[in-house]
């Protein structure tokens, strides 16, 4: 005997009048106008308390599958500050991991949820899978290509640094990483913002996330371009931003590796030699790894704003968290 089709039933009563989720799952997604509310909203959080708690009786999943401090941190105590409750899932805990499928997990955790908040050093298809559901938010806090939420601290940083984002330049020194690829679609998406990324050759942004990413810019009006070569670099900017060599639990096959990276180590004599002006910063979207990818001179100097960004991470997960779940 065969079965019908199983359907998803949403003309019942707890259904009706319940608005589509809004979900956080790559910037290109959401757009430039989407982008800049997200900023905006941000410094409005950073300068204000919080008035009215608007998550008030909202519940917030935050299912990490890898190592967090600030992320996981930020998500948790942004649900709180918000009024809402949040609650943890370790890499374990969920029935995915005996056999239940990401989509019925997802229409099961929909039922309690308002938003769940995802890391995975995976595939975006994963969160994706999450957000196959109608009703419950999905946020990427971070999967193997992209790191969207940390674009947008970046962004309120320097917004905060400088008053505007447009017309402003920004280097980037280190590994194409998922944090690149979200600061290129954050660059590429904010008019009037040119953006560097100096990576050694051979680990550079992804050939479809640079294309995506140039795709945008021409839209927008700004500039995402990337160099192999630090020589190559001529120009003077207002932000040089490094991030760690090595992302969290991915694997380089070439054992020589960090001969590669070496001239990518942000000291303050390459510091000096990028800074338009004193008033330049350095950001870092951390952890560092004191002596590789920064020396302590710079992480620690005058110009640095990355621990400003971290705090930020904080702002931009409270803006992330209303606009997904009070739309």
């Amino acid at each position: 005997m065969s079965l019908a089709p199983q359907r998803v039933v949403t003309d019942l009563p707890w259904h009706r009048g319940k608005a589509s989720a809004r979900h956080l799952l790559s910037l290109p997604d959401i757009g430039p106008e989407n982008l800049s509310l997200l900023v905006d909203r941000s410094l409005e959080f950073a300068a204000h308390e919080v008035g009215v708690p608007p998550l008030i009786g909202k519940t917030v999943g935050i299912y990490f599958k890898r190592t967090s401090t600030r992320t996981r941190t930020a998500f948790t105590v942004a649900t709180i500050k918000l009024g809402g409750t949040p609650i943890a899932y370790g890499p374990n805990e969920l029935q995915i991991c005996t056999g239940e499928t990401i989509q019925d997990t997802a229409r099961v955790l929909a039922g309690y949820l308002d938003a769940l908040v995802v890391r995975t050093n995976e595939s975006i298809d994963e969160m994706r899978a999450f957000a196959s559901q109608n009703e419950m938010a999905v946020v990427n806090a971070m999967s193997d290509t992209e790191h969207p939420t940390q674009a947008i601290a970046d962004l309120v940083t320097i917004r905060e640094a400088f008053g505007r984002l447009h017309d402003v330049d920004v280097l980037y020194v280190g590994e194409g990483n998922n944090t690149a690829a979200a600061l290129a679609f954050a660059a590429a998406l904010t008019p009037g913002m040119r953006l560097t990324l100096l990576t050694p050759a051979g680990y550079g942004l992804e050939s479809n996330v640079l294309e995506t990413a140039r795709g945008l810019s021409l839209q927008n009006g700004s500039v995402v371009e990337e160099r192999h070569d630090v020589s190559s670099v001529q120009g003077k900017f207002d932000v040089v931003y490094a991030t760690r060599w090595q992302t969290m639990g991915v694997f380089k096959p070439d054992r020589d590796w960090k001969e590669k990276f070496k001239s990518y180590c942000v000291t303050p004599e390459l510091m000096q030699r990028f800074s338009k002006s004193e008033s330049s910063i350095f950001m870092h979207d951390l952890p560092a790894v004191r002596g590789e990818d920064v020396r302590d001179e710079v992480l620690d100097g005058p110009q640095s704003l990355a621990f400003r960004q971290a705090r930020h991470k904080l702002t931009s997960a409270m803006a992330v968290l209303e606009w997904c779940i009070n739309r």
